[in-house]
């Protein structure tokens, strides 16, 4: 499975921490940054990792902001994104077992380091379940 992962400046230090979880696992991780805690724009992030999974549809990714609210709103206006803030390892469970989540989004200002890793584990580890959730999957893609 490939990550592509991406964070504003609020994120940057949690980005980090989480790329080196991913690849500590065997998963290819591509960093889209940003690469320091200089001010940023998290839509111009949210907008690269949504993009890129438009063309990879095997690939995951994950985006990280202050609360997670403003990486998920601009993630989720993209065609065939189902981005999911969760900020517990039970939302991201089900954001993938029910909703096929693509997308993870955290809050780094509301998660810790090791709620973040739960998190993740929870979401990398699930897979979709399909059946009668695929059918509100498809409602959504033609909304």
């Amino acid at each position: 499975m490939k990550y592509i992962i991406a964070s504003d400046h609020a994120g940057f230090e949690l980005k980090a921490y989480l790329k080196s979880f991913l690849e500590s696992k065997g998963f290819n991780v591509l960093d889209m940054g940003t690469h320091d805690v200089n001010r940023v724009d998290y839509p111009d992030y949210a907008k690269e990792v949504a993009q890129i999974l438009a063309q990879e549809k095997e690939a995951r990714g994950i985006l990280i902001c202050g609360t997670g609210i403003g990486m998920s709103i601009a993630a989720n206006r993209f065609a065939g994104i189902r981005a999911a803030l969760c900020h517990d390892a039970y939302t991201a469970q089900l954001s993938r077992l029910h909703n096929d989540a693509n997308i993870l989004c955290l809050g780094a200002r509301v998660v810790g380091i090791g709620t973040a890793e739960s998190i993740l584990e929870a979401f990398i580890q699930t897979s979709f379940e399909g059946g009668r959730h695929s059918h509100r999957i498809c409602k959504i893609e033609t909304a």
